[in-house]
């Protein structure tokens, strides 16, 4: 886990885990209308299998001493429109990290891997 320095306090320096940061976006990005889910590497995956919750799926930061770029990785419902959803997406995780850490944004990445189809269509699936 990387830690980068944002500043210090009279009481010492404040150090910021880009873990952390990635939590920060993937909470902030999921609340947004019309993301399905969080995709997460293969690796990410075995994780969850095993049973510990990865907090940061779908996520990968970048985080300098006072910047950050942000990759979000997510399957969209079926229907939206996703420049919308992804502009929104962008907004809330940019106001997020930067109100919480302190960090500035200089990019927030959205990369749709798939689209979810709503639970009729799988229910009919079921039935046939």
């Amino acid at each position: 886990m990387s830690e980068n320095t944002i500043g210090e306090t009279m009481g010492g320096v404040v150090k910021i885990a880009e873990e952390v940061v990635a939590i920060i976006a993937a909470v902030a990005a999921s609340e947004v209308k019309g993301v399905a889910s969080m995709v997460g590497s293969w690796t990410g995956n075995i994780t969850e299998v095993l049973g510990k919750k990865n907090l940061a799926k779908g996520v990968k930061v970048q985080v300098g001493e006072k910047e950050a770029a942000i990759d979000i990785y997510i399957t969209v419902e079926y229907g939206v429109r996703i420049p919308e959803v992804a502009w929104e997406i962008q907004e809330r995780v940019k106001s997020a990290v930067e109100s919480m850490t302190g960090l500035k944004v200089v990019e927030v990445n959205i990369h749709v891997q798939g689209i979810k189809f709503e639970k009729e269509e799988q229910k009919e699936e079921v039935a046939e």
